[in-house]
């Protein structure tokens, strides 16, 4: 993070916690007036009222105040620290997705220099796409690309989660492997995660347009690898490029989905529906206003949202109900989806239930026992047991089978090839 942006990000936190601070006072306000109301005929009421509320109003000025100048102090100190250890550097960058995760939708609106812009990455630093800066980023570029897009909240170093664990070597990742065994480059990404899932499906199929068209070499095929709401992205993607026939489509050879909430997730559509309660009485109605600020892109998890249609004309804080429309997957590539679950396999009750504690495997596998099924072939699925949801960013297994995929020919391939 610079200097700049760790005085905003100071400052922002400031101002978000002065606003919670005003969501309690609301809250703070119906409950006095309910309580005032039902005790203003007992004598003495009014002069306790009256003083009451001569201390709330300045108590919760001077606690927003508090906040606010804690902020600047924060942000300030912060702005002023020019180097900055790796690991501090890696958790304020996890610390500032996060935030765009929770309001990134309303930071971009505000044109803050906290909102994430999605672009390629590559050192800790966006990639430029131009032919000149990708020579020099990827000096041995190949081809094949294997594109990475993270879930929720997390970054393009998420990948290397638990490789000290599995490989005994920090750098190792799905994207090392895949340029070691077969050739591919890979491109990681970060996003801002706060946006609509077809907001960034757009953005990343004009992404991908533009590198495709200036990498050093002919791209010959792409692999996309997806995790969590990185699925929806890039089946969003898919969709908008496959309409407006972008160059990279036909080259679209593999997407797989690591965890992705197809079918929605369970833990957005209960904070939805909890939200939606609260806002049925006045005394619970801040607190809902305040819940339903999270961002856009996490109440298009509610129901696996990922084109304009699904949630343009529903209100996201009363419309309690699916309304997303069956999208088909980009019919010239081959689709896998990869579910997690905390119980060794997926139809013990536990884990057909609370799947990998965020994803459940069957909308990991977009099956539906009545609708919005999504038809991932049966020998395109794979399970790992006994983990949670982000063991799927770097798992040996996972690899494993992504690789044994890979090496099988692929049908789409084979037939365009006959036809020339």
């Amino acid at each position: 993070m610079t200097p700049e942006k760790a005085q905003v990000f100071g400052q922002s936190a400031g101002r978000a916690m002065a606003g919670a601070v005003s969501y309690i006072e609301e809250a703070h306000h119906c409950v006095a007036a309910y309580l005032f109301g039902a005790t203003r005929s007992m004598p003495g009421s009014a002069p306790v009222r009256a003083a009451h509320d001569a201390i709330a109003g300045p108590a919760y000025g001077g606690v927003r105040a508090a906040f606010l100048a804690t902020g600047w102090l924060v942000g300030g100190m912060a702005s002023k620290v020019s180097a900055l250890p790796a690991t501090t550097k890696k958790r304020t960058n996890l610390a500032v997705a996060a935030l765009n995760a929770a309001v990134g939708d309303q930071l971009c609106d505000a044109n803050s220099t906290l909102a994430i812009r999605m672009a390629l990455r590559s050192g800790g630093r966006d990639v430029r796409i131009r032919r000149d800066r990708l020579e020099a980023v990827y000096p041995e570029a190949t081809p094949k690309l294997a594109v990475f897009l993270h879930g929720l909240g997390e970054t393009e170093n998420s990948w290397k989660l638990h490789a000290d664990e599995h490989y005994q070597d920090a750098t190792v990742t799905y994207g090392s492997r895949l340029a070691a065994a077969a050739g591919y480059t890979p491109l990681y990404l970060r996003y801002n995660t706060g946006l609509h899932i077809s907001d960034n499906g757009k953005r990343l199929s004009d992404l991908l347009t533009a590198v495709v068209s200036a990498w050093p070499t002919p791209v010959e095929e792409i692999v996309i690898i997806a995790h969590s709401m990185g699925g929806l992205v890039a089946r969003s993607a898919c969709h908008y490029g496959e309409q407006t026939q972008e160059p990279w489509i036909p080259e679209v050879g593999h997407v797989f989905y690591l965890g992705a909430p197809h079918l929605g997730a369970p833990l957005e559509r209960l904070t939805s529906y909890w939200t939606w309660a609260l806002t049925k009485t006045e005394l619970t109605r801040p607190m809902a206003a305040l819940i339903n600020r999270r961002s856009a892109g996490i109440k298009d998890l509610r129901f696996g949202y990922v084109v304009d249609d699904d949630w343009s004309d529903c209100d996201p804080d009363t419309y309690l109900k699916s309304h997303r429309h069956n999208l088909p997957l980009l019919s010239t590539a081959n689709h896998y989806s990869i579910s997690a679950t905390i119980t060794t396999g997926q139809r013990h009750p536990l884990g057909s239930i609370f799947g990998d504690l965020l994803v459940p495997p069957a909308s990991a596998n977009g099956r539906h026992p009545r609708n919005r099924h999504i038809p991932f072939e049966v020998d395109h699925r794979y399970h790992l047991g006994h983990s949670h949801h982000f063991d799927l960013l770097n798992h040996p297994a996972v690899y494993d089978a992504m690789e044994a995929w890979l090496q099988k020919q692929s049908p789409a391939r084979d037939s365009d090839a006959a036809l020339h």
